[in-house]
Order: C-alpha cells, then structure tokens, then sequence
C-alpha cells in the first residue's frame, strides 16, 4: 500500500505528528508512518507513505542533516563515541533538575550516598537564590558514549555565560516548560543555538503539571523556529516529554517511560559526535576559567583538533600577531562528577588544563610549531550601568577587608577575567568607577560576592546605557512578559502603561486563570519595577524580560513617586523617636540602631524627603506621677541589596558592607544643591535688574567651578 500526501510547507505543524512509541523515532500522521521531514522542499513537499507493518527503524533526520552539511564544507573525522552537549532554556523551566535525574539514572553515584537537591547548583548564592548563575561541566556514559553536559544560566542577566559555552558543543537541549511554553530566554538561546548551526533537541519538561498543554507549546515552540529563520532540517527537531523530579520521559505526553531511556536515545541519535581533525595542528579555546589554591588558573574548553598531552609545549594566541609560550603541567578531563587527571586528550573531547598562569578566556592553545588562533568569543554589549566608589560614611572601615580604591579597582578589574559580559571603566574621579552589565542582577551578583569577600563600598542607581546614532538618542528597549491573575491585571496594566510600555500580546495561561501580558518597554521604565508589580499584585506576578533592540528615547518616566526619610543627626534609635516618625512614612531600621546624618531611614508618605530625627530621648522629669506610655512601633521594612538598588534615585547611594546594606544621600548632590540654593540668594540692592543678573552670573561661575 503507497500513497502520496502534499501540502503547503507553511501550514505544517509537528503538533500534528505524534511519535511512535513502538519504534524509536518514526513519526506518524493520522496513523500512517512518514518518512522523515529532511527530505521537503521549501514550497510544496510530497511523502511517500507506507503501511505501519512494513516501516523500519530511521534515524533522526536532524542528524542526518547536520552531518551532510559539515562533511561538505570540510573532510573532518567524526568521533562516535562522544556526544556534547548544552542544556538550556529560561529561568526556572527545570534545566538543572532535570541534569540531576540524568545524572542519578547514569549511576554516577552511589546508591547510598547522599545527594543534595540540585547538585549542579554549587556556588552558596546559586543555592540561596535558587537559580544557575554560572554554567558548569559534568559528563556521564551512556551505552559505551560519552556524554559531556553543560548547564547553562537561565536568567537572561547572565546570557553571556550562554554565548560562550556555545561553541563547545554540537547539540543543545531545549527545555521548556509544558505550561509556560517558550519564554523570552527560550527565544534567546534558540537564536544562538540556531545560529551556531546546532542540532536541538526540544524536551516539554513538567509534564505531570495538571494544567499541562503539551500540543499548545510543540506548536509555539515550533512557530519560534521558524520566526528565527531555521532550516528544514532544524524545524524538524525531536520532542521529548518529562518530569525531571519524577525522573522520567517519553516520547509522547501520555506514555512516559518509568526512566530518561527515550531522553538518552534521542541525544545519542539527534546530537551528531564531534567533528575533528585528529591529525591536524593542535587547537583548543579557553572558554571557560577557574581558579584552584594549588594548581593555579584551569582554562576549561573543547579540543578542536590535533592530540593535548601532559607536559606537551604549546603556544597561547589571542591573535596571529600576539603569541607567547606555555607548558601544559596537568590536564584532566570531566568524567562522572568530578575532574579526572589524563595522560592524552584527542580532539572532540572537554578538558581542563593546568599550567598557563596567564590564559584568559577567548584565547587559543594551539600547536608549539603552527598553531593558528581560533576565532574569538563574541558577545552582545551591555545595557546597564552603575557608578562603584570608595565608602565615604563616618562608618567606613568597621565592618569590612577591603576599603581603598586600589582594592577596589583591582577586584573589578579581577571580574573582566572570567565575565565577559561585563566592562570596567574608570570614573570621573580617582575612586569611582563605571560597571556596566546585561542587567540590574547581572551587577547585583557581583556585588553580593564582592561583600561576602570582605569588600565595603557604595554603589549609585543604575542608569541604562544610551547610544546617538544620527544626532537622534536611542535608548534600549526590553520584551517583558508579566504572568498575573485576571483580578490583578488592571492594576498592572496601568503600571507599565505609566513606564511608557506598550502591549504586544495579551492571552490566558492554562486553567488557572492566568492571564500572560506581552509589553515592549524601555529598560528605564523597568528599573525598580519588580517591586511595584508585586505590590500591584500582592506578590502573584511574575515578571520576565529579555533584551530587544535600541529604540527612540521614549520621554521622562518617573520609577519613584515618594520620597525618603532622612536621619537629622548622628546617633542610635530609639522607640520615643521612632513613636511619631513613623507617622510620616514606613520605617527601614528598629530601636537601638546606630545611624548617621544623611542615612536614609525609611520611605515618605508623600513626595520629596523629609528629615528627621530619630534619636531623639525622651526628657526625663522628676515628677512620679509622669506614668510612662507603651509604644508600640510598626515592624520595619526588611530591604534586600536587589530592594536597596531598586528604590534609590539619582541623589542617592547604597552603602554595601560585609555586614549591613545601608542607604544614604549622595553628599555631593547635597552640596551641589545646597551651592544652587546660596547662588539663588545673591542680589545686589542699589542695582537694576540688568546688574542683579550680570552680578548673578559674575559669582556663579567661581562657586560652579569649586564644585567641579
């Protein structure tokens, strides 16, 4: 029996195709087998269909697709027995729960032994915060392969983790969520991935969820593809369905293997092996740096071609021209969990290597006689900026290591290392200097390792980085998708309207009454957004945003309505004073706390700040019958460092300690104020108004020039 089925490319959709669980990888359509999806035309495709008792077992056409491709631009080796690969998706759609039930089902470990939830997540603030803030090796076996894993950051502050990593693998695992569907991070690393020209691997994760709609998101993940200009062959991508907590997958959604089997095969299957040059000259990019006590800088990365070996001569290029000597001391490679010394690394495989103190990421170890430099790791700029200086409070040096600019600079400086990301700029003035990053987090980071390190600074707001292009200012812009119950939708449409946001798409989640909005909005407008949009939906909302272009400058937003309370003088709280602040706004601190003139102490109930004093005692009397009054004081507020860098303005600084985050006004917005207000009182008496002017300008130009 043979038919033949044609239809227009453009309204195809994999939805309509559901695997066969009998055999590995056929597709079918309306109960008849197809053959695989490589072989359409751009226009008009026709299949020839056989009957379901006479199909065979095909591989994926992805792979298939992928190998051609390559072997035509060049004559290289593929090896077998070793599959690379990224996990990536967005933030919190299970990437690192899922490594870890592949990692158990590969019996990387004991039986017995102890494993922490989310292992891969190994840094204290990664564990704290609940998210993958830097990607990370490991590697497991799967029927004689094996397999080299990457974890990769989901938030899309620390995308640049994702670009570099990506040139290290020839496959990608895309994660997402069976209700959320593709989110903004899905879309970025499916660009990348795309453009690298990777196979992916689509798997619906959190398919036991009870609101689950697996077809609605195989047909938007598959609309995302084709939106990003992916060939045939990668539109036509393998889905799988899992639970990472249950630990099991599938390749359809209502018949689930009891283990990640379906998940293995597809990878071993999908995801074509390393093509090398075995015999060529050596080259390997660092694309990765850690730091050991005894083995000093590992550079981490894929051997491209050629042999490394321990104690092998070789030569580090950042270019043709720009090339020094090194000895390779150790080298390991990543097998289980854990780093394992090696003798020999044959191109294909991840390794780290030891014994170039000065390697950077981005350069090549290449062959001691002709080595050639790869290409360098490329990332996209950065959108936000914030000003880092010295600690000027009168508490400075009580609590942290490292208080001098030079320390300062240096960690900063330190950061550019292995955060590419991230640009350092020096100040206007000696101690003070620019940090810019993807994001408010991506800096945020770096400040909450820097303070747990025993560093006391301040840092300013964040302000986004502009561009001119034609003498017409552009400012950049971000996709935000705000996920908020239908009873709280108003509230939150009316705030991002008034951070100039414009709406893009508006539909319902799922069967929990949902609502999922779609704004195109100024970076400005998103800075101390997350809190209002909590407090608009009594903490329901969940927002998520991702970098779009550079647009027009979209006029004046106004992230603040309401001002500060201000500490009057230096001294401790106490509960007389705090009694009647209160009353003009939410307090930040409690009886009993040290503060200094300037602090900022709580928020103002109405515009403008408002200072205060808050250590003021109450009068002692000698008269007995002066019966003493039970205050009662409203729990203060409980600020984080995200909070803190949220809320101050222009005039205003965190103070960030090893141990406390204080807030505070900028003593040179003070003066500089304060200078405006004495220039404005200056007049002569017996002078016309002609003179007051001319007299005006005559003294302002000194007293300008002091501040300067």
């Amino acid at each position: 029996m043979e038919m033949a089925i044609s239809f227009r490319h453009s309204s195809f959709k994999p939805s309509s195709i559901n695997p066969n669980p009998k055999y590995p990888f056929p597709t079918q359509l309306s109960g008849l087998s197809l053959s695989p999806l490589s072989s359409f035309n751009s226009k008009t495709s026709c299949l020839k269909v056989r009957s379901r008792n006479l199909i065979e077992p095909v591989k994926c056409s992805v792979s298939e697709a992928a190998q051609v491709a390559i072997e035509k631009r060049s004559h290289l080796k593929r090896r077998s027995d070793i599959r690379n690969i990224a996990i990536v998706a967005h933030v919190d759609h299970g990437k690192t729960t899922l490594v870890d039930a592949m990692l158990r089902q590969s019996k990387v470990f004991r039986d017995n032994q102890f494993i922490q939830e989310r292992v891969m997540d190994s840094n204290d603030l990664e564990r704290e915060r609940g998210i993958t803030i830097l990607s990370k090796n490991t590697s497991i076996t799967y029927k004689d392969t094996k397999i080299n894993i990457i974890d990769t950051p989901g938030h899309s502050d620390f995308g640049g983790e994702v670009e570099r990593i990506l040139n290290m693998v020839e496959g990608v695992l895309l994660v997402v969520d069976s209700v959320e569907g593709p989110m903004p991070q899905t879309r970025f690393v499916l660009k990348k991935a795309l453009e690298f020209g990777l196979a992916v691997v689509v798997v619906v994760n959190k398919i036991d969820r009870p609101s689950a709609r697996p077809d609605f998101v195989i047909n938007s993940t598959f609309e995302l593809f084709i939106e990003l200009n992916a060939t045939d062959e990668q539109c036509d991508f393998q889905a799988i369905y899992a639970s990472g907590i249950k630990g099991k997958a599938g390749l359809a959604p209502d018949n689930l293997a009891e283990d990640l089997g379906p998940l293995f095969e597809s990878i071993i299957r999908c995801i074509p092996g390393p093509h090398i040059d075995k015999d060529g000259a050596l080259q390997m990019l660092a694309t990765n740096i850690e730091y050991d006590e005894h083995k000093g800088r590992i550079a981490i990365g894929r051997l491209h071609a050629g042999v490394l070996q321990k104690g092998m001569e070789v030569r580090v290029c950042t270019s043709e021209d720009s090339c020094r000597f090194g000895r390779i001391s150790e080298l390991f490679v990543y097998e289980k969990f854990s780093r394992t010394p090696a003798e020999r690394v044959e191109a294909g495989d991840i390794c780290a290597v030891c014994g170039i103190e000065d390697i950077q990421i981005g350069e090549t170890i290449a062959d001691k006689a002709s080595g050639k430099p790869l290409p360098a790791i490329k990332v996209e700029e950065p959108t936000v900026k914030m000003a880092f200086s010295i600690n000027t409070s009168p508490f400075v040096g009580r609590e942290g290591k490292y208080v001098t600019s030079r320390n300062l600079r240096d960690r900063l400086y330190r950061e550019l290392e292995r955060n590419l990301a991230m640009r350092v700029e020096d100040g206007e003035t000696a101690d003070t200097f620019i940090v810019s990053g993807r994001g408010t987090l991506h800096i945020t980071i770096l400040i909450e390792n820097m303070r747990r390190e025993g560093y006391e600074f301040m840092v300013g707001p964040p302000k986004v980085i502009n561009k001119k292009v034609d003498d017409k200012l552009l400012e950049p812009y971000e996709i935000a998708t705000v996920e908020v119950p239908e009873e709280h939708m108003g509230a939150v449409v009316e705030l991002l309207g008034r951070r100039r946001g414009q709406m893009i798409d508006m539909q319902g989640v799922g069967s929990e009454g949902t609502t999922l909005l779609k704004y195109k909005i100024p970076t400005r407008g998103l800075l101390g957004l997350r809190n209002a949009i909590l407090t608009a939906s009594r903490g329901t909302a969940i927002l998520n945003t991702i970098f779009d272009s550079y647009g027009p400058w979209a006029g004046d937003i106004i992230t603040r309505d309401l001002g500060s309370l201000v500490a009057f003088e230096d001294g401790s709280s106490t509960s007389y004073a705090l009694a009647s602040s209160q009353e003009r706004g939410q307090m930040f601190i409690g009886p009993g706390v040290e503060v200094y003139k300037g602090q900022i102490v709580g928020i103002h109930q109405r515009p403008g700040d408002l200072s205060l004093n808050i250590c003021k005692k109450k009068a002692a009397t000698n008269v007995r019958s002066n019966k003493e009054q039970t205050v009662v004081l409203d729990t203060p507020l409980d600020y984080s460092l995200d909070d803190c860098i949220e809320y101050i303005q222009e005039d205003e600084l965190v103070e960030v300690t090893p141990s406390s985050i204080r807030m505070c006004k900028n003593p040179k917005f003070a003066a500089a104020k304060k200078s405006r207000m004495k220039l404005g009182n200056l007049w002569a008496p017996e002078e016309d108004e002609q003179k007051k002017l001319l007299f005006k300008i005559k003294w302002a130009e000194p007293e300008i020039s002091k501040l300067d």
